[in-house]
């Protein structure tokens, strides 16, 4: 569930940074960051549930599903920081918009990479 989540995110980021570059009313940028902000918590939420699951099933303090875990509450967050980026910025026309989008998603590419590594080292 967690991957056809994280799959229709990327095809909805890819989508946001191929269409039109034109900036959206604060009203609707509002709107759009509010509800990713309200995504990003769920997801979080059910990856912090999770973890706290698989600690109280565990009677040691870290196995390999733990740290799974811990990679997934990650990207959870990396993710929901990098929608709501997105949705701000909106507010932006033309090229600002795109360089702010690319920002954006490059600041998540390296959160994800260092999850990545941090999970190689448990």
């Amino acid at each position: 569930m967690r991957h056809f989540k994280s799959f229709v995110s990327g095809i909805a980021a890819l989508l946001l940074l191929t269409g039109c570059n034109r900036a959206e009313s604060p009203a609707e940028v509002e709107q759009d960051v509010a509800e990713a902000q309200r995504d990003g918590a769920e997801q979080v939420a059910e990856a912090r549930e999770d973890l706290a699951r698989d600690r109280a099933d565990s009677s040691q303090m870290l196995n390999e599903s733990t740290a799974e875990n811990r990679y997934e509450l990650k990207l959870a967050r990396a993710d929901a920081d990098r929608r709501v980026a997105l949705e701000q910025c909106e507010t932006l026309s033309g090229s600002a918009q795109e360089a702010c989008k690319e920002l954006a998603e490059e600041k998540y590419e390296l959160t994800k990479a260092e999850a990545d590594r941090d999970r190689e080292k448990m």
